[in-house]
């Protein structure tokens, strides 16, 4: 590893760093795990497709808690710029028994590669969603912007330290979403490791910091693994 890949690594570091360290030290604990496959899809010159499936794991609610299945249409507008719309199928669990249908439109613009730190580089995202609940009155609005940081290990070379983080923003109040303004933060650090053509294994620790009104915040500590594959 040269001298500026170094140096990156350390700037993502002291990001992480100074991004837990600001984390109030008075929040509840629960170990997780997620499991991810996101498959893109080429259909034509701009069109794409893509596929996200996620479960969720947790150890306070005594095995699967969620199962969310995400479908967007994207259109490429510019070089690296796509926006995407779709559906989210979201049912939720409490130790094996179904709780609630949570349902989601999803509107997003994608930013691939729009800078460079060394060898390195920049992906965003800002997502809105709109939410609804079976049998809860009410539509939640939601701004999650994401920002992810890929540094491969030596140039040229695919295997790479990942960082991202993504905040989470109410943009209004339901008998569910109950939150205003910033509801949880995911951090996010692991590796990057190629398994096959077009497909990438990313694998790490995530933390998911809920800030809770009047109350012990709340930290998911997360084993997250992700199969990412673009056709």
């Amino acid at each position: 590893m040269n001298i500026r890949v170094g140096l990156a690594v350390w700037r993502v570091a002291q990001v992480i760093a100074t991004f837990a360290i600001s984390m109030p030290a008075l929040a509840t604990n629960d170990s997780q795990v997620w499991v991810n496959s996101t498959t893109t899809v080429k259909l034509a010159d701009k069109w794409r497709l893509s596929e996200d499936l996620t479960l969720r794991f947790s150890d306070k609610r005594n095995g699967v808690y969620e199962i969310e299945s995400n479908t967007l249409l994207g259109y490429v507008v510019a070089k690296g710029i796509t926006v995407w719309g779709g559906y989210t199928h979201d049912p939720q669990y409490a130790a094996g028994h179904f709780t609630v249908m949570e349902q989601r439109a999803r509107e997003q613009v994608t930013f691939d590669n729009f800078a460079q730190l060394g060898i390195g580089k920049f992906n965003g995202r800002i997502r809105l969603e709109q939410r609804w609940r079976n049998g809860v009155h009410g539509t939640g609005w939601r701004l999650r912007p994401f920002l992810k940081y890929t540094l491969p290990f030596q140039k040229g070379k695919k295997p790479a330290l990942v960082a991202s983080v993504e905040p989470f923003l109410n943009l209004n109040n339901t008998p569910f979403q109950k939150t205003d303004g910033f509801d949880r933060v995911r951090a996010f650090v692991g590796i990057s490791i190629p398994v096959v053509k077009n497909a990438a294994l990313e694998a790490g620790y995530l933390n998911q910091h809920t800030f809770v009104p009047h109350a012990p915040d709340n930290n998911d500590h997360v084993a997250s693994l992700s199969l990412i594959a673009n056709f």
